[in-house]
């Protein structure tokens, strides 16, 4: 049975790891520290926005980063909004890049 890592820990693992490509990154909302869900907002500076979350594939097993909301800003920051209202101990990522570069489809982010 494979460990889980906590939420505090993959988010500082994440943070750094963007912070290694140049990528400016910051927290917006803070979760529970160990078993919090993940958002990752993409900002590309344009005034569009990609909302991403894990999910689970229940057939595969396997986890996969999908797009919860998309377009513009202020239409995404409200479907976070919304998710935060009923999960208070969601984490959320905000990540600001230009080209789009996320890294969540890199190794080991799923």
């Amino acid at each position: 049975m494979a460990e889980r890592l906590t939420s505090d820990f993959w988010v500082s693992a994440y943070l750094t790891r963007l912070r290694l490509h140049d990528i400016p990154a910051f927290i917006t909302a803070k979760g529970d520290k160990t078993a919090g869900a993940v958002l990752v907002k993409l900002n590309t500076l344009d005034g569009q926005a990609v909302c991403y979350q894990r999910s689970f594939d229940l057939m595969s097993g396997e986890r996969a980063w999908v797009v919860l909301a998309e377009g513009d800003e202020p239409a995404v920051d409200a479907s976070i909004a919304k998710q935060r209202s009923f999960d208070r101990d969601l984490w959320v990522i905000e990540v600001e890049d230009r080209a789009g570069r996320h890294l969540l489809d890199q190794e080991g982010l799923a």
